[in-house]
């Protein structure tokens, strides 16, 4: 056989495994729910891993049910505002306006909680985390959002909830407009910003506090069962954070609250309810796993440790619990499952880990210095623009560079090109450090961390999966910015209505069982 004729055979083959042998069209099914579940940290890599050891699992069957995108990667930088931001609005940060939980705007004021007078000096930071709730340590957050603690207009003094932070619309506003019912649990009551910019995107929104104090509760997990009276680890009296079992406890609630959206019911259970066109949860169980001293991998291959394996297994069968109540109320043919991730989590070889003291930032940056969030990587905002290029000056010193563990330096024309214009945008940082694999901002005991570009950090599992579609794994590159249009494709609702669609033409997932 000559060469050409060769390629052509290999060609026919690729395409053969690239086509749907019985699409869900075929079917004649229509897509009516649309469950998005993102398990913050999980790597691509954890997701080959686990199916190779378990072949029987809840991730090998939902991989037999649609396409596995081995390529994908989630948004830049990767902390988990801007990593939900991708899936939920097709937006990057540029566009979104979400860099991070934790950052800084030129052109509002200090929330009234800090003592600040109102009309006030423009220049504060922006922290949409667990910092504003009434009460952190409770589990309902005291009662939600503290108005005291959000940030102002510095003429109005009005404040600035999350979800007029956010720039663009959600697939939640694009649903609701068209008549759906949508839902979402997550970690803080912050992320209210996913009802989108007119406040009106998720009908039925669940946070509890992930801060909180770790309290009994009265779930069974399928890992750890009961949780109540007593916790798995009750020698712990920190948050649900500070334990690889408690936090386990902490995402029941939350996989408790889906089921109840499954079974026709609000997410406490307590009234009636639509199964709603678009919802979900994210699982934090992975992400503190992978982030313990007790947790993280083994070996550089990806080889979890005993706790993280057994984090892993929480979400599997959790996700084998909702699959298994999708079944049981008839929903299946009109179900699409996508498993996502926010963000994975730097390093997964130990032994490249680098903790370095964040402090070291202010004090190499000096006096133009106005905030910073480092994890993995570090944002950095100036009180003087015009001293950008001293500052990458002195960033740039061999010295610093090893303090800091600089890989690149992102500022000026290579910023506005990669990111954005902090001359233009009151939201985006004016520099962006990219460190070396394996530093972790930190005076702590975390052994990892997310918010950076490097592999670790990025490449995260996507699995789309539905009712007789056949088992597809593509090594196609693809982001988290598709999975939105993919989702609003899936239900009959047109592109046009998503705002990173209109401005930054994103596209839907190739390949994905869509009709």
């Amino acid at each position: 056989m000559n060469v050409l004729k060769s390629l052509s055979v290999w060609l026919a083959s690729a395409a053969m495994l690239l086509t749907p042998v019985i699409s869900s069209a075929e079917q004649g099914t229509k897509v009516k729910h649309v469950l998005l579940i993102s398990v913050d940290g999980m790597h691509a890599l954890d997701l080959t891993n686990y199916v190779a050891a378990h072949p029987n699992s809840t991730f090998a069957w939902l991989q037999s049910q649609g396409v596995t995108y081995d390529n994908a990667s989630t948004s830049d930088p990767s902390d988990s505002f801007p990593g939900l931001a991708a899936l939920v609005t097709g937006a990057t940060p540029s566009l979104s306006g979400l860099w991070y939980d934790d950052s800084y705007n030129r052109n509002l004021i200090a929330p009234a909680s800090s003592g600040g007078s109102c009309p006030g000096t423009p220049g504060t930071e922006v922290n949409l985390s667990e910092f504003l709730d009434y009460d952190s340590s409770r589990l309902d957050a005291g009662g939600g959002i503290n108005p005291a603690n959000l940030p102002r207009d510095p003429k109005t003094c009005t404040v600035i909830y999350p979800h007029q932070y956010v720039r663009v619309n959600t697939i939640f506003n694009v649903a609701h407009k068209a008549g759906l019912y949508t839902a979402w649990s997550d970690k803080h009551p912050a992320y209210e910003w996913v009802k989108g910019p007119t406040n009106d995107g998720v009908v039925d929104l669940y946070t509890p506090e992930i801060n909180s104090v770790a309290i009994p509760i009265p779930v069974v997990t399928p890992t750890l069962g009961a949780c109540f009276p007593n916790l798995p680890d009750p020698a712990n009296t920190g948050d649900w954070t500070k334990s690889s079992f408690n936090v386990q406890c902490y995402d029941q609630l939350k996989v408790n609250a889906i089921l109840n959206q499954i079974d026709g019911k609000t997410s406490d259970g307590s009234q009636s309810a639509p199964v709603p066109a678009i919802f979900g949860m994210n699982f934090q169980a992975v992400s503190v796993g992978q982030k313990l001293k007790s947790g993280g991998y083994t070996d550089p291959l990806g080889t979890p440790s005993p706790n993280l394996a057994q984090d892993l297994e929480f979400v599997d069968k959790s996700l084998s619990a909702m699959v298994a109540e999708i079944m049981k109320q008839g929903l299946w043919p009109n179900t699409m499952i996508i498993v996502a991730a926010k963000h994975g989590q730097s390093p997964i070889q130990r032994s490249k880990l680098t903790p370095i003291d964040p402090a070291n930032i202010p004090a190499i940056v000096g006096s133009a210095y106005a905030f910073d969030i480092s994890d993995d990587a570090s944002l950095i905002w100036l009180n003087d623009q015009a001293q950008t290029g001293s500052v990458v000056t002195t960033l740039s010193q061999p010295a610093n560079m090893a303090t800091l563990g600089i890989q690149e330096i992102f500022a000026g024309p290579s910023l506005r090109t990669k990111y954005g214009d902090p001359v233009k945008d009151d939201h985006v940082p004016d520099i962006l450090l990219k460190v070396n694999t394996g530093v972790v901002f930190t005076t702590g005991s975390k052994i990892a961390e997310h918010g950076g570009s490097n592999e670790d950090d990025v490449h995260t599992i996507l699995i789309v999966s539905r009712k007789g579609d056949q088992s597809i794994r593509t090594k196609l590159p693809v982001t988290n910015y598709q999975v939105a249009p993919t989702i609003l494709r899936a239900l009959g609702l047109s592109l046009a209505g998503l705002d990173a669609y209109r401005y930054e033409q994103v596209q839907a997932l190739p390949l994905a069982p869509i009709q």
